[in-house]
């Protein structure tokens, strides 16, 4: 942290001095754009303002459920505009790391490029010289970057070579914690659909028996849902490198630590974590997995859970919240709502990831950008308290207006996004529909209170959600030996996990474990493991923990 608020410093002098010599009419000291755009630097005043002259920007979303058409609502003609700034969004047709990898290979990238903050292909991106700096940017073309970005995602950014390519999105750090803490919330849910649940007694599901017990009763009563047969239990999708829900959010759920004595703990053989992914085992044994749950991608869940197929789901709530809101509609009982999941055997209470530092994505500006200016300035409005309002309510007196002193959405428009949010979505655009650089913290004020469906499972995280930025970017990435590595690792345990759910005895579950242990070690996992360990030491200095 000391070493980048140094160089923030020296930059921020550095900028307010060019401001005083741009000052004149002496054009030498005006850094130009590769589209020769004039600049007039100013660490008080937000660039764009400044230039508002139309362009189009080609920005790559590395998610293909992304299907936002820019300039198709209220809220993004509007940023339109008042910026000069309009948007080709570019998504991946199918698997996304292939066309990231297509892409680079090709020597060419979009614009923008927004992807998942700790996706390997940032680092080969930075390796291969095909970003810009944002800080040399800001230093050249907007200095009010410096002055408006937080220190802290700064720090943690800063690469070996001293710069910061990316801004994250929904990025919290200590300190916000402290802000904001007791408020701070988890997409991490167990869901369960309300009618289904209170017909059979509602259950406990927090040990292996009950949960296996909650499956069973939900199929025996209820075997369809509106003509088709009913999915007792859904989950994120399986991919190349296995499954979020029986991942992360199981280990979470189980509050498996991270480390202990010091030591980063091997999360993935934790006794309490290998029980319940027996248990899953024992489900699909008894037929209470179906099919659909091992194929199905993101956009087939989806429909399913519109379809309120699922009893339940240990899945994000954030990602079914238009579907649970038409599922309301239809039926007031018939919607998905939090309750207590699988638990650890103490029925410890769980430990879910609530925003971190790290963020959820990071936005990068490419070498190929049309106007380095206008991308720099673009990228600062949308990070700043100005673009974070616009993005979240839309245009004054549009979308919004200040009622009873406070700024908040007309009264059609919160109508709206609460009985249908797709139609909002198309219609309006508020509320982050273009989320790529959100900043959760900034948005609390102008937050509405919590209401319909959707407010329980978010309102349910509060208190169970903690921040885990200290194990964030601990594996290797890139095109180095333990990133080659960690790379085999993970889809070494991609392709075991489906494996041992499917396993059709336990002690061929135990089998295919131990296979998979031994083909990791093959791999590298020694390595690897020195090396996340050496990546901890250094989180622990930048975040000031002690040792």
């Amino acid at each position: 942290m000391g070493k980048s608020w140094k160089w923030m410093a020296a930059g921020l002098a550095v900028t307010i001095l060019l401001s005083a010599c741009a000052s004149g009419n002496n054009e030498e000291n005006k850094p130009e754009s590769n589209s020769q755009t004039a600049v007039t630097l100013d660490a008080n005043k937000p660039g764009w303002t400044t230039n508002t002259k139309p362009i189009t920007f080609d920005w790559y979303i590395n998610f293909s459920w992304f299907n936002a058409k820019w300039g198709e609502d209220k809220t993004s003609q509007y940023v339109t505009r008042k910026t000069g700034v309009d948007i080709n969004f570019i998504v991946p047709a199918g698997n996304e790391k292939e066309k990231m990898n297509t892409m680079i290979a090709s020597g060419h990238l979009p614009d923008f490029i927004t992807l998942g903050s700790s996706d390997e292909a940032i680092a080969t991106m930075i390796e291969g010289d095909m970003l810009l700096p944002l800080d040399e940017l800001a230093e050249q073309y907007d200095p009010y970057f410096l002055k408006i970005a937080d220190p802290a995602k700064l720090g943690w950014y800063t690469q070996e070579d001293g710069h910061v390519y990316g801004y994250p999105n929904a990025s919290s750090s200590a300190q916000d914690y402290e802000k904001y803490g007791t408020e701070f919330t988890s997409n991490q849910t167990f869901l369960v659909r309300k009618d289904i649940y209170e017909a059979i007694g509602k259950p406990e599901m927090r040990t292996p028996e009950g949960f296996l017990g909650a499956l069973r009763a939900a199929k025996e009563k209820f075997p369809e849902v509106n003509g088709q047969p009913l999915i007792p239990i859904g989950l994120h999708e399986f991919t190349d490198t296995g499954n979020y829900s029986l991942d992360s959010y199981l280990q979470n759920f189980l509050a498996v630590p991270f480390e202990k004595d010091g030591k980063l703990y091997d999360r993935g053989t934790d006794p309490d974590y290998l029980n319940w992914l027996k248990t899953f085992r024992q489900a699909n044994e008894e037929g209470l997995l179906a099919k659909d749950v091992f194929v199905d991608k993101r956009p087939q869940v989806e429909e399913k859970a519109a379809q309120g197929r699922y009893f339940a789901m240990l899945h994000q709530n954030i990602d079914i919240a238009a579907q649970n809101q038409a599922l309301y509609n239809a039926n007031p009982d018939g919607n998905y709502v939090a309750i207590d999941g699988p638990a650890n055997a103490d029925l410890a209470d769980p430990t879910l990831a609530g925003p971190g530092l790290t963020g959820w994505t990071l936005t990068l500006i490419s070498k190929d950008v049309k106007d380095k200016a206008k991308a720099i300035q673009f990228l600062t409005y949308l990070m700043s308290e100005e673009g974070n309002k616009d993005m979240f309510l839309g245009e004054k007196g549009v979308t919004y207006d200040t009622i009873n002193g406070k700024d908040q959405f007309l009264p059609e428009v919160k109508q709206l996004m609460d009985t249908d949010g797709g139609q909002s979505s198309r219609e309006d655009g508020v509320n982050f529909k273009y989320w790529m650089l959100m900043d959760t913290n900034i948005r609390t004020q102008w937050e509405p209170p919590a209401s319909g469906p959707n407010a329980q499972p978010t309102e349910w995280t509060k208190g169970k959600s903690v921040s885990f930025s200290l194990y964030d970017y601990l594996n290797p990435t890139g095109t180095s030996e333990e990133g080659i590595m960690a790379t085999k690792i993970s889809q070494l345990w991609g392709r075991a996990l489906p494996k041992l759910v499917l396993a059709p005895t336990e002690n061929e579950f135990d089998a295919i474990l131990e296979d998979y242990k031994k083909d990791r070690m093959d791999a590298g996992y020694e390595k690897v493991e020195a090396f996340r360990q050496a990546r901890f030491e250094e989180n622990k200095v930048k975040l000031g923990v002690e040792q």
